[in-house]
């Protein structure tokens, strides 16, 4: 079985220290690759996910973005720094970027706005899109709407909506990416979106270090955990956790263009 962690923080403060024992419990859980998100941290600062995915590309591959949550505090330097970081070869998509009107912590219309500019990077370098969305589907969908999704598409991270919502970004052409929380007891409405989601649309990540699935809820989340989160696909989806690897695998190959 071989399965691709889509979206994981490998960079943060939670793993300093342990990244060479993070890849190797996921290599023996069978997760081969590794999405990492690299974030505006600081002026100047968007982590080191590029260095990650440079040192290590038959592992890692990076994103590079501007989290709703901090876009109010982004010079225009680190603007014009993160079009150019996003044209780097080892750079497979343009995020995380999109709404979060759960904890407001940049103004909407500063975050509706640095998700536009986020969309229009995603096109000019013609890669992917990664979005975040907390309580904003409605803005969320009329900006992709009117920004149009990146011809090389884009996804949904983390799915929290529910069959509509779903739906929507679906119809937009998008992909959708269940973590961790599809197997909380309370996701009755994540768990019936995904029996929507068709097969090939449909990624697996776990947002290291947050959400880590049952049974490690509560605990630091690594990649490794993301097998917890296909094996819930597959007993939504009625098929093998081998097929869900096969085919989640297949998927982010094709989004990301991961050799």
């Amino acid at each position: 079985m071989s399965l691709v962690d889509s979206h994981a923080h490998l960079d943060f403060e939670d793993f300093q220290g342990d990244v060479d024992g993070v890849v190797d419990r996921a290599a023996a859980a069978g997760v081969d690759r590794i999405v990492v998100v690299g974030l505006w941290r600081a002026p100047g600062s968007f982590g080191n996910a590029l260095e990650l995915a440079r040192s290590r590309p038959r592992v890692f591959a990076a994103t590079i973005g501007i989290h709703p949550h901090e876009c109010a505090r982004v010079p225009e330097a680190d603007w014009e720094a993160s079009a150019r970081l996003a044209s780097d070869p080892a750079v497979v998509a343009v995020g995380e970027t999109g709404l979060d009107y759960h904890y407001d912590l940049s103004p909407r219309e500063v975050q509706r706005e640095s998700f536009r500019r986020s969309l229009r990077i995603a096109h000019a370098v013609a890669k992917p899109v990664v979005v975040h969305v907390r309580e904003a589907e409605a803005d969320c969908a009329e900006i992709l709407r009117e920004e149009g999704v990146p011809p090389a598409g884009g996804v949904i991270h983390c799915f929290t909506g529910d069959r509509a919502a779903a739906r929507t970004y679906l119809d937009l052409g998008l992909h959708i990416s269940v973590a961790g929380i599809v197997t909380f007891k309370t996701a009755e409405e994540i768990r019936a979106a995904v029996r929507l989601v068709p097969r090939d649309r449909l990624l697996v990540e776990t947002d290291s270090p947050f959400l880590a699935p049952v049974p490690f809820r509560g605990k630091r989340n690594e990649p490794a955990h993301v097998v917890h989160v296909a094996a819930k696909v597959a007993e939504i989806w009625g098929v093998t956790v081998g097929e869900v690897a096969e085919v989640t695998t297949a998927n982010v190959k094709r989004l990301f263009r991961l050799a």
